[in-house]
């Protein structure tokens, strides 16, 4: 069983997902909802943001991308997940244009992997602290706006156990921890952090697993990149997934509900693999997600991974008509209709149009 919230010792179960209340009538055009409200950290009080990673792999730059991607799904998106590593600067000019459109302006997520070449420990220990001053000079000097960051997503696969690796969990706690306080000793106010673990529950069952989490006061949301195969037949499958070997796992969602109780979830990844001999498959999945999205409150944010070479597949969301249209009704959703965003320098709370 996983630990408690201090990462220590045999802690009680958590308890189930909420129960399931009745899904308001559906309709197609969105409006905002009345009265919904987004914080300084951008939770809204009442849906969920709708987010998209756009054709990755296509060898398109953002803008592009982003347009195309609108166009198949027939609505803007609210965040754009982007990805950025080592010594790049970021939002590039391109990604600030998408943030800052005057007709569709979006929220950024930036997918930061500080380094490509040092280990965690190295990072915690100041090995790349100008690069990291460096960035947050071009954040203090081009973006004051509020933007999404993730530091080093998926950190399981990358865990090296073995003392000295420089790679241990408490490694990358400690590297997430020393870019978030040196962003902020540096100016940077406008970053809204994002713990992002992959989702599959055999990490869990690791001893090390609750040693990933950096801490309460540098993490703002908390995160999964769950992906649909063929053991996932429907949303509730996708983020409360079990497993055969883990009888105790009561399913990521419910997890981190009685984890981090106080904190908005987010599916910063997701996405259907195409399976041959199941045309059906994407329109089935994403129905699923539409019908039962209001089972989950605390889920404040989904970001599909569009790609037609993804690692294990091909994920764009309209390999077949009427999965592109299951997937179209599911974007347009009243559920998802959060359609102003907060100022650049928010006040606590700011009342959505």
């Amino acid at each position: 069983m996983l630990g408690g919230c201090g990462g220590g010792g045999e802690a009680a179960m958590p308890p189930s997902a909420a129960s399931p209340s009745t899904p308001s009538r559906i309709v197609r055009s969105p409006a905002a909802t009345p009265g919904c409200q987004v914080t300084a950290r951008l939770i809204p009080s009442c849906g969920a943001w709708w987010g998209i990673a756009p054709e990755i792999s296509a060898d398109r730059g953002p803008r592009a991308a982003l347009a195309r991607a609108e166009r198949r799904m027939q609505r803007r998106a609210d965040i754009v997940h982007l990805y950025h590593h080592g010594p790049e600067l970021f939002p590039t000019a391109e990604e600030i244009a998408l943030a800052r459109d005057p007709v569709r302006p979006r929220l950024l997520f930036v997918n930061w992997k500080p380094s490509l070449r040092h280990t965690w420990a190295d990072i915690a220990a100041g090995a790349i602290d100008r690069r990291i001053d460096r960035l947050a000079a071009h954040l203090r000097r081009t973006f004051p706006e509020r933007f999404f960051l993730t530091i080093h997503h998926e950190p399981e696969s990358d865990v090296a156990a073995r003392p000295g690796s420089g790679k241990t969990a408490e490694d990358y706690a400690a590297m997430y921890r020393h870019v978030v306080m040196r962003l902020r000793q540096a100016g940077v106010k406008s970053a809204v952090t994002v713990m992002t673990y992959m989702g599959t529950p055999t990490w869990a069952a690791k001893p090390w697993f609750e040693r990933l989490y950096p801490g309460d006061d540098v993490v703002d949301w908390v995160a999964i990149d769950p992906y649909v195969d063929k053991r996932v037949r429907d949303f509730d499958g996708l983020i409360n997934r079990k497993h055969t070997n883990l009888p105790n796992w009561p399913g990521f969602y419910r997890w981190m509900q009685w984890r981090f109780p106080g904190k908005p979830i987010m599916i910063a990844e997701w996405g259907v693999f195409e399976r041959h001999g199941s045309p059906a498959l994407k329109e089935r999945f994403y129905s699923s997600v539409r019908a039962q999205i209001r089972h989950y409150p605390q889920l404040k944010a989904l970001i599909y991974f569009d790609s037609r070479r993804a690692p294990r597949g091909d994920t764009r969301f309209d390999t077949t008509r009427r999965g592109g249209r299951a997937f179209s009704d599911l974007a347009r959703d009243p559920y998802f209709a959060l359609t102003s965003l907060p100022s650049p320098t928010p006040s606590p709370t700011r009342r959505l149009s």
